[in-house]
């Protein structure tokens, strides 16, 4: 018997309701890795910025309250945790120009349901700035170099 085309594709298949749910829970998701990845870019900077090796702060981070997937599972660091697209030049696992079409669908449906998602806004905005500066064809967590490069707002002048 053929395994259900859910169970094929993905870890783990949740039915979350009517038509429509799946996308919100999507979207919500993306919103969430989207804001959590620039958190985490901006923590490896100032840790740049304050002398702190970055593998001394991966090792207190991954392991205390700051502990998050895309610390753990996706650090944006080359050579800190496990191989992620920051050890290959950030080739794609996730594009940044495709964390930009869902945080925009995020911030559309925020819209539609009067929903206040105002780091999901700005998320949105410091992603737009990365395309626009040309790398929307790189890892979303080319944040990182973006961020450790800079010292003002990436959305400012892109």
């Amino acid at each position: 018997m053929p395994l259900p085309l859910f169970d094929i594709m993905g870890q783990t298949a949740v039915h979350c309701g009517d038509a429509g749910a799946g996308q919100a829970a999507k979207i919500c998701n993306n919103m969430i890795l989207g804001a959590t990845m620039i958190v985490t870019c901006e923590a490896f900077a100032l840790a740049d910025k304050l002398g702190l090796a970055r593998d001394k702060m991966f090792d207190v981070v991954s392991t205390s309250s700051g502990y998050s997937w895309s610390m753990n599972a996706y650090c944006p660091a080359p050579g800190i945790g496990p191989v992620s697209p920051a050890d290959t030049d950030y080739q794609p696992g996730f594009a940044a120009a495709l964390m930009v079409k869902d945080l925009g669908l995020a911030q559309d449906a925020a819209a539609s349901a009067d929903a206040a998602t105002p780091l999901g806004a700005h998320a949105l905005r410091l992603y737009q700035a990365m395309v626009a500066a040309g790398h929307g064809d790189r890892d979303f967590s080319y944040m990182l170099p973006r961020l450790a490069a800079s010292s003002h707002t990436p959305d400012q002048d892109g």
